[in-house]
């Protein structure tokens, strides 16, 4: 058998979309027809105390419908791909030896290409050459060094944000040590290691998706999220600073409790962020190949996508 053949998985149903697409009740409404096993594919939600701004269903939910790989981390942790690719294969195999369909469910999709791909192992972290770069961004700049990225491997340049510091500083570390940006280290990995029924939730008029988002963030801020963020504030080792604060929405309300711009202006500067965050998952979706897209406002919806998953596993049974 080969290593390929030995990291095969059983198979499993992706539920994809962007942000404020309609997924998590969509996953319900099929864990309320089918013997199903949900899976958070979401880089927020792996974190403890990170509930309200990223959308994690309330306790009653999960008391109902359970979702495996949320509250996994502490907030001052770090959780990679390859993390989520290792604990997402336990859980689709802990599923299916409870005889229930694993319905990976999020919008994180490097997550979901780590776990379909799988990742090339990239180099450790090197930090006599990280303090190099972070002198050379004191110097010239960082957004210098995302031009750099950018030059050399487009696809990085594209995914990683200017103003995002610690992920520039990677992707540069990676591209000294081996002379291949990160996105080179996905190329090869084009073989699915698992059979899936890849469907996409979204809306098919995207100013019904933004006026999701808007009126999104404002309940987030109803239910209690600049409460939920001071409290994080609180924690004496987490700082603005780790993958956890970077998600969308807790830096805002974090600066606004700095006193770098009122309320409204970190509305405002979330809700454009959540926008930036569903263009950039909707083009990284489109790239996927055999996917079946859905509109989460069509009433017709879950039953079509019930259907679908009941097909899916008929074929699975028959090998």
């Amino acid at each position: 058998m080969t290593a390929r053949a030995a990291d095969r998985l059983p198979p499993a149903v992706l539920l994809m979309g962007p942000t404020a697409a309609g997924k998590t009740e969509v996953a319900m409404a099929l864990a309320q027809r089918m013997a199903v096993s949900l899976i958070s594919v979401d880089s927020a939600q792996v974190y403890r105390g990170l509930d309200i701004g990223s959308a994690k269903p309330d306790a009653e939910t999960l008391r109902r419908f359970p979702h495996a790989l949320l509250d996994i981390r502490e907030p001052e942790a770090t959780y990679s791909a390859a993390d989520f690719a290792a604990d997402a294969a336990d859980a689709i195999r802990a599923a299916r030896e409870s005889g229930r369909v694993p319905v990976l469910v999020g919008g994180t999709t490097l997550y979901f290409r780590a776990l379909v791909y799988g990742l090339d192992p990239m180099p450790a972290a090197d930090q006599e050459v990280r303090r190099e770069i972070a002198a050379e961004a004191d110097r010239r700049g960082w957004s210098a060094l995302h031009a750099e990225l950018a030059r050399h491997d487009p696809e990085s340049g594209a995914r990683i944000r200017a103003n995002d510091p610690q992920r520039i500083q990677r992707a540069i570390e990676i591209l000294r040590l081996t002379g291949r940006g990160p996105s080179a280290f996905h190329r090869d990995n084009r073989i699915p290691r698992l059979d899936s029924l890849r469907l996409v939730l979204t809306a098919s008029d995207r100013h019904v998706l933004h006026e999701r988002i808007g009126q999104r963030f404002g309940k987030m801020l109803n239910a209690g999220l600049v409460e939920e963020v001071n409290d994080l504030r609180r924690r004496p080792d987490l700082t603005l600073d780790h993958p956890s604060m970077r998600s969308v929405g807790y830096r805002q309300v974090w600066q606004y409790l700095d006193g770098q711009f009122g309320l409204e202006e970190a509305e405002r500067r979330a809700t454009a962020a959540t926008r930036q965050l569903a263009k950039r998952q909707l083009t990284s979706l489109k790239q996927w190949q055999r996917a079946l897209w859905h509109d989460a406002g069509q009433k017709r919806t879950i039953d079509l996508i019930f259907r679908q998953v009941g097909e899916f596993e008929r074929r699975v049974e028959k090998g």
